[in-house]
């Protein structure tokens, strides 16, 4: 079973319908114990990074995360869900991520129109459980904020410079892009996690 952490992020119910679509057995949970209860975790993201944190410390679900992600449960991040794996980002300077991995989540550069919004391709740099091999999949983002490409990065795409738009690490894994509004290829994408 998929424990699905809602938090209160408006992508949720598109994510439930996407899991709906492939027949995938999963929880929308809300505590510590949900997330005790899964065989893999989902966290959706849409919004602020401080809000988003902030309100899994209302939910008590922080240490709950580390622990399940330690023990090597898998571990899917959309979009923000992603960035909250990192140690900080510099749209909530004075809040603490998850620090699964080093670093910090940056916002683009003036180069660019602000949020990255729509389709774009993503370009494999090395073989992910998530993505088909030989494929670049077209997909849909939505974000302000991006993960610089780093030792986890998967697959990139480029909006100004290229950043991470998958990341695949041992039992974790994390999207930028939106898999839920991707059409065909999202749904492929959320079908391998769910089948790993």
């Amino acid at each position: 079973m998929i424990a699905v952490l809602d938090y209160g992020a408006g992508n949720l119910r598109s994510v439930q319908n996407t899991l709906e679509a492939i027949g995938a057995s999963f929880e929308i949970v809300r505590d510590a114990a949900g997330l005790r209860r899964g065989a893999k975790i989902l966290l959706p993201g849409v919004g602020n990074f401080g809000q988003m944190m902030r309100s899994l410390d209302e939910l008590k679900v922080r240490a709950a995360l580390k622990e399940r992600i330690a023990d090597g449960v898998p571990f899917l991040g959309i979009c923000l869900g992603l960035q909250a794996l990192f140690e900080r980002s510099a749209e909530a300077p004075d809040v603490e991520g998850l620090g699964i991995f080093d670093g910090s989540v940056e916002r683009f550069g003036a180069v660019a129109r602000i949020p990255h919004m729509g389709w774009n391709t993503v370009q494999p740099v090395k073989p992910s459980r998530l993505l088909e091999r030989g494929r670049e999949p077209y997909v849909y983002f939505a974000n302000s904020y991006y993960v610089p490409v780093c030792a986890a990065t998967a697959a990139t795409c480029t909006y100004g410079q290229p950043f991470t738009a998958v990341l695949d690490s041992g039992n974790i894994f994390g999207v930028q892009f939106h898999p839920e509004k991707s059409g065909a290829a999202g749904l492929d994408i959320i079908h391998r996690f769910a089948a790993l």
